[in-house]
């Protein structure tokens, strides 16, 4: 074996992969924060509307998101260890089989949107504002489908800067249309609900386009889009075997969400209005965990195809380390900053306060999530994430959700009782997967599957240095 195939692996760092990752992501959330704060000018009623609607579309974007995780694992397999062939292969069932699948999701997006928002407890009064933008947004959610997936596989490639960069332009199309639809200047009328789910639409489209564009002219090796039919069934199995345990966890997490928002719901519309701006104080927090386990989790994909065992066990320890410091660091600082922070959403003093109660606690909360974003990504990339999937899922609903309901609706403890309740749901999961990762029972799993495979010529056999 040459040192050029030897070190294919080692070739991209994980800090070289996170950076990207991270702004990307940040971009992402500020475009999110950008539609809160634009339409609290407009109206806080706007803002709790498209709130709930957001996390009942953050549940379809996980449905799609079981094929591109699945592509991401496997394409980083593939290239670790030089299975071009496979790793085109695995992109085109994949960016199909979402295609289909968002436009299915979208028809009944249309379709069941207001009984879903109603099934949230939901004021009544929001309803109207709420349906505008599941009509929309969730009608059109094919495109962000396709777009999860083309994103995966250029990240996959170490293309994580072009990403970025088509973010950004996606981020800067959505500010300007934000403003002329929400305070309509130069006489342009004034839509608010309507003008942001435009305007999120139209720039996820032409986000797509561009992704589309480059995928066809850096990826090296030709897309077989004309063989689809021809394709092996095993690809797409494999996509499952991995997207689908992932997918639960998370569909797992954000309808238990979704579940304490409804609780939410039962303190008032300003508690449900306090938590969606806490929340979106609270993203920039985790952001970093959350691109560290991305970029972690495609390091130890290429190095479980390269079979370098011996270094997967230190790379997610190290990036473990670096997302707790840099987690609870910025905890700190976003509560100090609390009151200026919360005065951009709003001036009702209130809801500051109440907000900056939340953001306290948020910095004991955080750091335990950063441990789970990190080791979820390194067990999915080494496909053992079933133990994960059924501890989040028990510990999820019967403790973030039970807890919830008790502490801020029994015990009467309000929003606090909540953020209590995600506190100990996250640490305890945290803990844990800390001490199954120690217990490298993966390895023996990886190891187990890797000495069942077929080995091809072009399959490198298992390197430990």
């Amino acid at each position: 074996m040459s040192e050029k195939k030897a070190t294919n692996a080692k070739s991209l760092s994980i800090l070289g992969l996170t950076w990207p990752i991270f702004i990307e992501l940040l971009l992402q959330m500020l475009m999110g924060n950008a539609d809160t704060l634009m339409l609290s000018q407009y109206s806080d009623h706007s803002v709790a509307a498209v709130g709930v609607a957001n996390r009942i579309l953050y549940i379809v974007i996980l449905l799609y998101g079981v094929l591109a995780t699945g592509t991401s694992v496997l394409v980083s397999r593939h290239l670790g260890a030089r299975q071009d062939r496979e790793a085109s292969e695995v992109a085109v069932v994949s960016i199909y089989g979402n295609l289909l699948l968002g436009l299915g999701l979208s028809g009944l997006a249309y379709l069941t949107g207001e009984p879903l928002l109603r099934a949230t407890g939901l004021p009544r009064e929001l309803i109207s504002e709420a349906m505008i933008y599941m009509v929309f947004v969730g009608g059109f959610s094919f495109i962000p489908a396709v777009m999860l997936t083309v994103s995966a596989i250029l990240r996959s490639h170490g293309f994580t800067k072009e990403v970025m960069f088509v973010t950004f332009g996606m981020y800067l199309f959505d500010i300007v249309g934000n403003y002329l639809f929400i305070f309509g200047p130069f006489g342009i009328p004034v839509l608010g609900v309507f003008g942001v789910a435009v305007t999120t639409t139209i720039s996820k489209g032409i986000g797509l386009a561009v992704l589309f564009a480059i995928l066809t002219k850096r990826v090296k090796y030709r897309l077989p889009f004309k063989r689809i039919f021809s394709l092996p069934l095993a690809h797409f199995r494999g996509l499952l075997k991995i997207g689908v345990p992932s997918a639960l966890e998370l569909l797992s997490y954000h309808s238990s969400q979704l579940a304490v928002t409804s609780i939410a719901a039962i303190l008032g519309t300003q508690a449900l209005t306090t938590k969606v701006y806490t929340e979106n104080l609270m993203m920039f927090i985790y952001l970093f965990g959350m691109a560290l386990g991305q970029g972690t989790q495609i390091v130890i994909g290429r190095l479980a195809g390269a079979r370098r065992f011996q270094e997967i066990y230190e790379r997610c320890m190290q990036s473990t380390r670096i997302s707790f410091a840099v987690s609870l660091a910025t905890g700190i600082l976003i509560y100090a900053c609390a009151h200026p922070l919360l005065g951009l959403f709003t001036r009702d003093q209130d809801v500051i306060s109440t907000g900056s109660m939340l953001l306290l606690l948020t910095v004991a909360l955080e750091p335990g999530r950063s441990i789970n974003l990190v080791i979820l990504g390194a067990l999915r990339a080494l496909g053992d994430i079933k133990f994960a999937v059924y501890l989040g899922m028990a510990s999820m609903w019967g403790i973030s959700v039970v807890l919830s309901y008790v502490l801020s609706v029994s015990l009467e403890m309000g929003l606090a009782g909540i953020w209590i309740a995600f506190a100990v749901d996250e640490w305890l999961r945290g803990l844990v997967l800390l001490k199954r990762w120690r217990s490298r029972s993966w390895f023996r799993k990886e190891a187990l599957s890797i000495a069942n495979d077929t080995h091809s010529p072009s399959t490198p056999s298992i390197i430990c240095d």
